[in-house]
């Protein structure tokens, strides 16, 4: 490697359930190059370190329910992002009307835990066809 490739996608996670984020942050870093960078479990703490840390992310995944506040309180607050930035919803309520809403306050894509966790990781690796998959290694 020579220096100036991409290692990670450099991923912020907002997820309230322990489990399934940790389950998710395993997943992604297995088979896309998806490098969790930080995690937050309230709109504030999300919104937070997201606008206060821009140039340290590539993607935030979030969920809309959060133990405090909604996803889609970050999801507005990160619409002045760098365009190679992206804001992804993954969530339980991922119905027609509220895929419109999260678009509508600039989520670049909405995805259903249930049965959409494959689209989220082709999407992972689609839409950064130049950082390379796996892990970072020290």
């Amino acid at each position: 490697m020579d220096g100036t490739q991409i290692v990670g996608l450099r991923t912020y996670i907002v997820e309230d359930n322990a489990t399934i984020r940790e389950n998710l942050i395993g997943t992604l870093e297995e088979l896309t190059p998806v490098v969790a960078v930080g995690v937050a479990e309230t709109e504030s703490e999300g919104k937070n370190w997201l606008i206060h840390n821009s140039a340290e992310w590539d993607l935030a995944i979030v969920d809309l329910f959060l133990r405090q506040g909604s996803g889609l309180g970050i999801i507005e607050a990160c619409r002045n992002r760098d365009p190679s930035q992206k804001v992804v919803v993954l969530s339980n309520y991922a119905t027609s009307d509220m895929r419109r809403r999260c678009e509508q306050l600039g989520a670049d894509a909405v995805f259903d835990k249930s049965n959409e966790i494959e689209a989220l990781v082709e999407y992972c690796v689609t839409q950064f066809p130049d950082v390379r998959p796996g892990k970072l290694t020290q």
